[in-house]
């Protein structure tokens, strides 16, 4: 694959094709800016749709995992165009053209949507201090481990600010509706336990653990898998969780099973019949649309 140079993040890959994107601005507390911002959505729009990329693992470099937003920046901080007064309808006529696409749109959601259109497991690691869009990001990933020093906070109300990142949609679908709330309205920060108890979090480790723990998840995930079948699971679970009626379901897993059976099921079914290790060769990259 091609490997990318990135300012902000670090990117490594082992031979069983999970990757670890680390978030690696340490001496800024992995502080998310506008770079990161870029290159984060080049990464996840782009770079990780690589074949030889099978899983992700998101870390932080040093004590955070991110600490939110960098406040330092001069001027407007979130890189917005100040003059832009658009309605709600003109803004979704034309919300990914100018000068609303870099002058209006949210950077973080504009990340959060390229993990959650990622055909591929993509797991937090939860280091440390995970703040604002440190703890939104983590939203549109597939699972979240933290360590136990980790410190979680949607603490949008004490800059005067509303939730970002799509969190709206993925938070109380995570947590529940009453419990996103609290959070949102105390702006208080969560202590591993505490988001965990609320089910934020898949399960807290020690420090020294984390990584390790979230990459051997995503190894179990991948090897000996259908990069295809596990990438249109991750469609069918996303998309058929908020549908109106099974029927939806029903027609989108019927297409979904008709496409895979007809590739790799053969030889995953071949394999199981003759009591060996399936050999897949399908590929995240262009799978057929069941929608």
């Amino acid at each position: 694959m091609t490997t990318a140079t990135y300012e902000t993040l670090r990117f490594e890959l082992d031979d069983d094709g999970v990757g670890t994107l680390t978030l690696s601005r340490p001496d800024a507390l992995n502080a998310f800016d506008l770079t990161m911002a870029r290159e984060l959505l080049q990464f996840f729009a782009v770079d990780a749709h690589d074949d030889a990329i099978r899983a992700i693992v998101v870390t932080g470099e040093g004590k955070a995992f991110c600490a939110g937003m960098d406040l330092s920046a001069e001027g407007n901080v979130f890189g917005l165009d100040e003059t832009l007064s658009p309605t709600p309808e003109e803004f979704r006529a034309a919300y990914d053209q100018e000068p609303y696409e870099n002058g209006l749109r949210d950077t973080g959601g504009k990340v959060t949507l390229a993990i959650h259109a990622l055909p591929k497991p993509v797991i937090a690691a939860i280091n440390g201090a995970a703040v604002g869009i440190g703890a939104t990001m983590t939203l549109a990933m597939d699972i979240r481990l933290a360590s136990t020093r980790a410190r979680i906070g949607f603490v949008f109300g004490r800059l005067g600010i509303v939730p970002e990142a799509c969190s709206s949609f993925f938070l109380p679908r995570i947590v529940g509706y009453q419990q996103a709330l609290e959070w949102v309205y105390s702006a208080d920060i969560l202590t591993a336990e505490q988001a965990l108890a609320g089910r934020l979090l898949r399960s807290v480790h020690e420090p020294e653990d984390l990584v390790g723990t979230a990459q051997e998840l995503a190894r179990s995930f991948v090897k000996d898998r259908s990069a295809a079948a596990l990438g249109l699971a991750k469609q069918l679970i996303y998309r058929n969780g908020a549908a109106d009626h099974p029927l939806e379901a029903h027609l989108s897993d019927s297409l979904a099973m008709y496409w895979t059976s007809i590739a790799d099921g053969k030889e995953g079914v071949a394999a199981f019949r003759e009591k060996r290790t399936p050999s897949f060769t399908s590929s995240a990259r262009d799978l057929p649309r069941i929608f």
